[in-house]
């Protein structure tokens, strides 16, 4: 082994412990927390976490020990053939699971008073049905054709061009990264845009009424119209901010593998394996980095997250909220100061 092959091997086994446990708890708390459990949305999630874990206990360990032994991990073809019939379902299911709860947050955010009736459990089941289906057709006719086998460029069983037929393998190719990779593309650009623009307005009417009280507060204290005024820029950046990792993380982890696939087609130049062997796991850290994009950093999930700490070390949960209850006393203190600073009743206020 050289150099690169260590550090690959190293990194492969920490996107793997990562994954196991970011998704194990993202599971737990789905399980445990009936909140989460009653919303549609949690469907895609969960289906998105089965498929993580999935891959992280099946797809990774091989490529983890083609690594080690520089080549073939050994077994059976018929054993690498699951692998890659797995690798093929379990990465479509997960990137249109992707698709699916940026319709969902473009149903909240664009329909709020219509989202329930738009999106039941039942339509949330319908299209779980729609991304199985789809993953299942690509698997099982690569698989049928005998098109998966291990791919020593990306040290892993996978799809595999020197096992096919020229023309039908690139058809089949390219007709899974677009129906897939750039289908998930598009609807996740379309719908979290939308939702960027109208998070906007929703900042920009915040801001008028926030600007219209600072004006009328004229003996505000300057450290609360500081803090007024900072709340306002945090609120303008927040929604860019999550917009941009939802479709950051899925362009940076998955574009390299893909386009390396497109030119693996077209281009007669060899894959440098090291450069395989990184795409690939750019590829699996999306499996890591799923848990904290869509769920782990949300309110609903940090209070599971926190109760079941509390059950595990056994400990009261006021004594966790203290600190909460001394920042709300805090802004009470805020508001109160903010009402004590406005002008008096009887006296005329300058329209």
């Amino acid at each position: 082994m050289d150099a690169a092959d260590i550090v690959a091997s190293l990194l492969v086994s920490g996107i793997i412990l990562v994954s196991l446990l970011s998704n194990a708890v993202v599971l737990i708390c789905f399980l445990c927390n009936p909140e989460i459990r009653k919303q549609a949305p949690a469907l895609f999630i969960l289906n998105l976490t089965f498929c993580n874990l999935l891959l992280s206990v099946s797809n990774m360990p091989v490529t983890l020990v083609g690594l080690l032994a520089a080549g073939h991990p050994g077994g059976s073809s018929v054993f690498c053939q699951i692998v890659g019939f797995l690798d093929t379902f379990l990465t479509t299911n997960a990137m249109l699971s992707m698709g699916a709860l940026s319709i969902d947050r473009w149903l909240a955010v664009v329909f709020p008073l219509s989202y329930h009736s738009r999106m039941r459990h039942r339509d949330a089941v319908m299209a779980l049905g729609y991304t199985w289906t789809h993953s299942l057709c690509f698997s099982i006719v690569g698989t049928w054709r005998s098109w998966v086998g291990y791919h020593h460029v990306y040290a892993s069983c996978t799809l595999c061009s020197a096992r096919a037929n020229g023309t039908q393998f690139i058809i089949f190719t390219v007709s899974l990264h677009s129906l897939t990779f750039l289908l998930t593309l598009i609807v996740l650009c379309v719908t979290y845009l939308k939702v960027l623009k109208v998070a906007r307005s929703h900042c920009k009417r915040i801001d008028v009424i926030t600007m219209q009280t600072l004006v009328l507060l004229v003996d505000i204290h300057p450290s609360v119209r500081q803090k007024c005024l900072d709340e306002q820029r945090r609120r303008r950046q927040r929604a860019t901010k999550k917009i941009s990792t939802f479709i950051g993380t899925f362009v940076v982890c998955f574009t390299p593998y893909v386009i390396t696939r497109m030119v693996e087609l077209f281009c007669p130049a060899p894959i440098s394996p090291h450069w395989g062997v990184l795409s690939k796991c750019l590829a699996y850290s999306k499996a890591a980095s799923d848990p904290f994009v869509y769920s782990l950093l949300r309110h609903q999930y940090k209070k599971a997250c926190s109760l079941l700490a509390n059950k595990v070390l056994k400990r009261s949960p006021l004594n966790s909220s203290f600190g909460t209850e001394n920042n709300t006393r805090r802004s009470v203190n805020i508001v109160g100061a903010a009402n004590n600073s406005q002008p008096p009743a009887n006296k005329p206020i300058i329209q």
